[in-house]
């Protein structure tokens, strides 16, 4: 599937679904989910843990709030337990259940930060591989509109560049 890929603040975005980098617990503390947490001026880190914990690589849904989407799917690619730290195949199927719960959803748009790196621990170049292999391989149902979010210059340029080996 084609998608483009953004610089910017996941939380100013808009779209259907916005993508939490969430552990197990579905707690939002820093980085990605810290910045949804903020912009969202509700209570979606008590309703993420309501629905948490979840199993590594699965994903939970809750409401956008205040923010520019109709929904968070929080996909948990790191464990909130033992070592924190997030796998390849743990990237993979967060990434995977998030663009399969997306369609579920009835989704056009979503937009997806890489993840699993940060505060999980994975080098960000090759999360960023695995993360845009799996949304390249999807065959979706709804979705026409996927962005892969960077926040920083540099990170936006390094999947750019990923994006435009797998167009080739």
């Amino acid at each position: 599937m084609e998608f483009s890929v953004v610089q910017g603040d996941i939380a100013e975005e808009s779209a259907d679904a916005l993508v939490n980098a969430a552990g197990t617990s579905l707690r939002m503390g820093s980085g990605v989910a810290g910045a949804l947490r903020r912009n969202a001026n509700g209570p979606i880190n008590d309703e993420a843990m309501s629905k948490g914990p979840v199993d590594l690589g699965e994903v939970a849904v809750t409401d956008a709030f205040d923010l520019d989407a109709e929904y968070v799917i929080h996909a948990a690619a790191m464990p909130h337990y033992g070592d924190g730290r997030a796998t390849p195949e743990s990237i993979r199927q967060a990434t995977r259940n998030t663009l399969e719960r997306a369609d579920e959803l009835g989704c056009d748009s979503i937009v997806m930060p890489i993840l699993g790196t940060g505060a999980a621990g994975f080098e960000f170049e090759r999360g960023a591989r695995l993360v845009c292999e799996e949304i390249d391989d999807y065959e979706p149902a709804t979705l026409t509109d996927v962005r892969v979010i960077g926040y920083s210059e540099r990170e936006t340029e390094q999947v750019r560049e990923i994006a435009a080996t797998l167009r080739d």
